[in-house]
């Protein structure tokens, strides 16, 4: 039959291409385990290795089959999907995590710049944990790492979400079941972070829980769990699937506990348009709405507190990450309770959303804010040097529709991220690549104030000389994905000549690899938005059909 002969040939071509590299494919709710070698059966034949020269003799079209090992990894795309968070430790250098939305969690690998996958582990059955909710490093003992894990919050699952705790930086896990789902590919993923480990107390975990679940508290590393039930407020915000989004981000100020002695002063975001900031006083015994907070009718996506006491909050009219609306950027001196709107459009102006916010533990004053969705021309990415009271873009137009970008994009490694459009910017606004889009996440590192990184809809972009910006100097920005790849994989194919790989996936489109191990540029001839499928002709294998759909569900063949 035709499709035995296309797996046949498909399974021979992997097998020689993989035997030195290797070859995983992850699709976006889907992890495929595979065994410890791979055995090609004859024709005529079923053999298995019990199958020996005894049965040979009586059956001589019965061949003995020799087994092989091979090591088993990704075909590399960079990238390919959302990432929502970015997480430093605080007390070690080149700690880092990152979470994905359906394709797993990563740690920073400092001496190869790569990432790690930390969920490999997970089973088929396992795979709605493949979408992380929110991450939580140790700020007291760095071996502890700590993931909200489960990808949908609505009825597509009947599986709750679960709290991975590891003890060695996510070399092995435990895990503890939650009363309740969580929603790591949901509308709202990119704020946060919803999981939090106490900065004096590390015993001491809190998680803001969606659908009415309201904050939850851990005393013992994450293992058991209770909901503080004097924090009585969910938000009155759902998601477009009719779920309530609840407690969004949690935020400790450490100047109020000592080494082994609760933080007393917590701050909580809520998604929520009328008063969306909490505060507790006593380690989170009793919570009130914090004084004075603008009242937009915005929600807070990001609260990062400064070491000078100053809590800064992006705020955005939607959850995100693919939404657009308006917005502002706040700040709250917590030691005044004095209030300041520090948007960097100018106070007033909420034209543009915001999500990603960060703020340079070696100098508070020093800023970054992006905005969440600008579909057009493109994003902005602001900094400010003195606390929010001046801002720069890393672009501005000098004279419409020419732009002078304060950096440089390279993106060498995933080439598909220009979707194959070149522009003339002497003509078009538009960049190519893009700085990004649905940004909802940008931190500074905690040890370097040169590198920076935020998470886009379709790769990890970053920077390490991110101060030369400040001197008037241009910056350049590269692509900090490697290792990461969360595509979802629609269809597959290996035809017997050309390129040993031809794939469909979801948003993307698909990919034509020549090399396993280099990402390509993009199939654009035609683009289809999100491919489902395609196959070869067996007569004339260069004759190749792909079926899908545009960006508004028009059907499409290529």
């Amino acid at each position: 039959m035709k499709t035995r002969k296309k797996s046949r040939g498909f399974t021979k071509q992997i097998i020689s291409l993989c035997k030195s590299a290797s070859l995983l494919m992850t699709a976006a709710a889907l992890t495929v385990s595979l065994g410890p070698s791979l055995t090609t059966v004859p024709d005529k034949a079923f053999a298995a290795d019990s199958i020996g020269s005894e049965a040979a003799a009586v059956r001589p079209d019965i061949v003995p089959l020799k087994t092989q090992a091979y090591d088993w990894g990704r075909v590399k795309i960079v990238g390919g999907g959302f990432i929502p968070g970015i997480i430093f430790n605080e007390k070690e250098k080149d700690l880092i995590y990152a979470r994905t939305d359906m394709g797993g969690a990563y740690r920073w690998d400092p001496a190869t710049k790569t990432w790690i996958q930390l969920l490999e582990w997970l089973s088929l059955e396992d795979w709605n944990l493949s979408g992380v909710e929110s991450i939580a490093t140790d700020p007291v003992d760095p071996n502890r790492v700590y993931i909200a894990a489960g990808t949908y919050s609505n009825d597509w699952v009947q599986s709750n979400g679960y709290i991975l705790r590891s003890q060695d930086r996510g070399q092995t896990w435990e895990k503890t079941e939650m009363p309740f789902k969580f929603g790591g590919n949901m509308p709202g993923r990119s704020m946060g972070e919803r999981l939090a480990v106490d900065p004096n107390d590390n015993r001491i975990l809190y998680l803001g829980a969606r659908n009415g679940n309201g904050l939850w508290k851990s005393e013992d590393y994450g293992a058991t769990w209770h909901k503080v039930s004097s924090f009585t407020q969910v938000g009155n915000v759902n998601d477009s699937y009719g779920g309530n989004v609840g407690p969004v981000w949690v935020t400790f100020d450490p100047s109020t506990g000592s080494a082994g002695h609760a933080t007393q002063t917590i701050y909580v975001g809520l998604a929520d348009t009328q008063t969306s900031i909490y505060k507790s006083v006593d380690g989170g015994a009793t919570w009130e709405p914090v004084e004075g907070q603008p009242n937009q009718g915005f929600l807070p996506h990001h609260g990062t507190l400064g070491s000078n006491g100053m809590l800064y909050i992006s705020y955005n009219s939607s959850i995100g990450p693919y939404d657009a609306g308006s917005g502002s950027v706040w700040k709250l001196d917590t030691k005044t309770g004095e209030w300041t709107d520090i948007t960097p459009d100018g106070v007033g102006n909420t034209s543009k959303p915001y999500g990603g916010l960060a703020v340079d533990p070696q100098n508070p004053d020093m800023l970054m804010v992006a905005s969440m969705n600008i579909w057009w021309p493109e994003q902005s990415v602001f900094r400010s040097t003195d606390g929010g009271q001046t801002w720069k873009n890393l672009w501005q137009f000098t004279e419409y529709p020419k732009r002078d970008n304060r950096y440089t994009i390279d993106y060498s490694i995933s080439p598909w991220l220009d979707w194959g459009v070149q522009r003339d910017p002497e003509t078009d606004p538009e960049a190519s690549p893009k700085l990004g889009w649905m940004i909802g996440d940008l931190e500074i590192d905690p040890f370097n104030s040169d590198r920076i990184m935020y998470g886009t809809g379709a790769t990890l972009f970053g920077s390490e000389n991110m101060t030369d910006f400040d001197k008037g100097e241009k910056i350049q920005i590269s692509v900090m994905a490697d290792g990461i790849e969360e595509t979802a994989i629609l269809g597959l194919i290996s035809p017997p000549s050309g390129a040993p790989l031809i794939s469909a996936m979801g948003d993307i489109g698909g990919f034509r690899h020549e090399d396993l191990n280099t990402a390509p540029h993009m199939i654009t001839n035609p683009y289809i938005v999100s491919s489902t499928d395609l196959d070869y002709a067996e007569t004339n294998p260069n004759l190749i059909v792909r079926v899908g759909h545009a960006s508004n569900q028009e059907p499409r063949m290529g």
